[in-house]
């Protein structure tokens, strides 16, 4: 093993960092730089086709690129197979290996069969994706079930999460929630004329293009809204599909209707700054990072009930999710009654990105000296 500062990170299950699109990545692009500051040596497994296809550093964060194949069902978990037999035959270069997200802890099993500490993090339940078919789904059951058996330590990024784990399998796992940095908030600028926007007269909905996240229920909602602010869209899908092809027709059919695509930087920023009302209408969620950056530019938020977002929201910022008469009233009722709100100050006591990362070392620090797993239910007896 390194010595203490220089314990010696490897990390798979993310597409890759920076300004990459989602969550997860958002996550590890805020996490790792922070750690590898802090003395760690952190090795980032992305996929080729989100990042240059040559190793690069990014803020002393080493990113390996690796080849997987450009499906949606099979890009992750080849990705993770290749990495872990990467990690493997290069064993005396890591001390840990991190894994995000469920699916690809389904490979879990293979590094520890060959002596290596595994953290997982778990980023929420994706087998209830709706882009997700039932063999799909039952994977990703097993590949939760595969992480609760072998990982060494689990970290969830919610409440919601943790209890579900401790109830459902009887595992311990670290709450340790997503940050966010906050942020300058911009004046309007030229961002807001390419798009033809005015400060405080549009909603704002940030999120891929996929049917978890539920922008097909906020164009129904919005629809029929007597109002002049106007919606923008900010995202894309990895995968070009129906259901991403859909919705920008859809949005064609009314002129009030913005889809930026996927934007970065200063023009999102800009772009979140001004928006008078932010909604995040999701099915599905572990604790949303694009919704802690909402709050953090102290905007009105408007959120599906799901058990992710109200650990964030009150419940008046809230609808049921999936109702889309009870969105179109609740947005009806924001739009006239205005948009102030002071959530900045708590995301900077609660999220705070040095406090995660000096949180994720002591689990990593637990999981390098524990000398045997935790104790969990047999395998068979999990999976029921």
């Amino acid at each position: 093993m390194a010595n203490n500062s220089k314990l010696r990170i490897a990390v798979l299950g993310l597409r890759g960092i920076p300004n990459v699109q989602g969550g997860v990545e958002t996550h590890c692009e805020a996490l790792y730089p922070r750690l590898a500051a802090n003395g760690y040596n952190i090795t980032l497994f992305a996929r080729k086709g989100y990042v240059p296809s040559k190793d690069y550093l990014f803020k002393d964060v080493h990113v390996v690129p690796l080849w997987t194949f450009r499906k949606k069902n099979l890009e992750a978990i080849l990705h993770t197979l290749y990495g872990i037999f990467y990690v493997v035959f290069h064993k005396k270069s890591y001390d840990l290996l991190h894994v995000h997200g469920i699916g690809p802890s389904l490979l879990i099993p293979i590094a520890r069969l060959f002596g290596i500490p595994v953290v997982m993090t778990h980023h929420g339940p994706d087998y209830d994706r709706k882009k997700w078919g039932a063999f799909a789904r039952k994977i990703l059951r097993v590949s939760e079930v595969s992480a609760v058996r072998f990982a060494t330590e689990i970290i969830t990024v919610s409440k919601h999460i943790r209890s579900y784990l401790k109830k459902r399998f009887n595992r311990e796992s670290t709450y340790i929630p997503n940050g966010v940095n906050l942020p300058d908030i911009l004046p309007p600028a030229g961002y807001l004329e390419k798009y033809d926007l005015t400060s405080r007269r549009y909603i704002l909905a940030v999120g891929r293009l996929v049917p978890e996240k539920g922008f097909h229920d906020l164009l129904e909602a919005y629809k029929n809204l007597e109002t002049d602010c106007k919606l923008v869209i900010v995202g894309d899908a990895d995968h070009e599909d129906k259901y991403s092809r859909t919705l920008k027709e859809q949005s064609k059919t009314d002129n009030r209707i913005i889809m930026t695509g996927f934007i970065k930087g200063k023009e999102l920023q800009e772009i979140f700054s001004n928006a008078g009302l932010f909604v995040l209408p999701s099915y599905h969620e572990g604790l949303p990072i694009v919704l802690l950056e909402a709050m953090s530019y102290n905007l009105r938020i408007l959120v599906s009930d799901i058990p992710a977002n109200q650990e964030l929201a009150e419940p008046d910022e809230t609808f049921p999710v999936g109702d889309i008469a009870a969105l179109r009233s609740k947005l009806q009722y924001v739009l006239q009654h205005g948009f102030s709100s002071q959530e900045r100050e708590r995301v900077r006591r609660e999220f705070n990105w040095d406090t995660i990362a000096a949180n994720t070392e002591m689990v990593y620090w637990r999981a390098t000296t524990k000398r045997q797993q935790t104790e969990v239910r047999p395998f068979a007896d999990s999976a029921k």
